[in-house]
């Protein structure tokens, strides 16, 4: 089946592909890869690319897709690009020049869909994350609904399709919604969500008020120390997601992408391994029972992999809050 045909209509009449491909890697993976991958990716029928400004790799992501592009492969329209907007550049005045650094890097006209990245400030500056001398986290001062002021003006621009966020909880996107004045409510939410993190109830409000629900790190995470806990469970060794995928015929990280699916939970799937990058879109080619699905969701233990402590002590920090 042709994975670019399975889309999800967003709340201001865009389409987004339900199978992303996530481009993050750690520092000491080199950058021409992400574009090897990328390249990858397209060719085994990924159509939704998901990067960010915190990834430090948008030069080769936008070098991947405009190959694809001029070899014939795909048309501009046919790729779903994603960007996300850093903690540092959260003050309305600094949003759209931070979206046009990201399309100049990238050598497009536009995103598909522009996300607020984390919903904590940071000091802006060169520095991803600003430290004071005793190795503290600099943050700033920012109200989020004048930020998504200027998200909807960079839709207005034309230099995004759809505007987002990432990391909000239920209290972050109310506020958002309820601001006076709204004119683009959020389009989606990209949080962690996986069979340990189901965010069940995370997803219901997002269906609630049409907004999608997008899944990051939903095979576990790659297990780097600046994010998470070493010591933490590898979900795609569970032996009931392991059963499952006997069961079916596929591979665990197949049986957790297809459980989000099947809840209308929009996935990204992140690998830099050629023969898994392919696994990946066969997603399609199965479907998990009600019973499958029953099975999955008792997995659910609200765990999280990304914790990201240096934000922690923040009023904003999103993972405080049950949902």
């Amino acid at each position: 089946m042709d994975p670019t045909c399975q889309r999800v209509k967003l709340n201001d009449g865009n389409f987004m592909p339900v199978l992303g491909f996530g481009t993050y890697a750690p520092p000491e993976v080199p950058r021409n890869r992400a574009m090897e991958v990328v390249k990858l990716a397209i060719e085994a029928g990924f159509r939704h690319i998901d990067s960010a400004h915190l990834y430090n790799n948008e030069e080769q992501v936008g070098l991947a897709i405009r190959s694809k592009i001029a070899d014939g492969s795909v048309k501009r329209e046919d790729i779903f690009y994603t960007s996300k907007l850093w903690c540092t550049f959260l003050r309305p005045e600094l949003v759209q020049s931070a979206l046009e650094s990201s399309l100049k890097k990238l050598q497009l006209d536009y995103v598909d869909l522009y996300l607020i990245h984390f919903p904590v400030a940071l000091k802006p500056g060169e520095d991803l994350i600003p430290k004071d001398e005793n190795g503290k986290v600099i943050f700033d001062t920012v109200d989020l609904c004048a930020t998504w002021e200027a998200m909807e003006k960079c839709k207005d621009a034309g230099l995004a399709k759809s505007i987002g966020v990432s990391n909000f909880n239920r209290r972050q996107l109310e506020m958002i919604l309820n601001k006076p004045g709204l004119r683009y409510k959020p389009v989606c939410n990209q949080v962690e969500c996986h069979p340990y993190l189901n965010q069940s109830k995370l997803l219901d409000f997002c269906k609630s008020k049409d907004i999608v629900l997008v899944a990051y790190s939903a095979l576990g995470t790659q297990r780097l120390e600046l994010w998470m806990d070493l010591n933490s469970p590898v979900l795609l060794e569970d032996p009931v997601l392991c059963a499952l995928a006997k069961k079916h015929k596929r591979s665990p990280a197949l049986i957790a992408l297809r459980y989000q699916l099947q809840r209308g939970v929009v996935v990204l799937a992140k690998s830099y391994n050629e023969q898994r990058i392919r696994e990946n879109v066969q997603v399609f080619e199965f479907q998990l029972t009600s019973e499958d699905m029953k099975v999955l969701d008792g997995l659910n233990r609200n765990f999280r992999y990304i914790v990201l402590d240096f934000f922690a002590g923040h009023p904003d920090y999103p993972f405080s809050d049950e949902y």
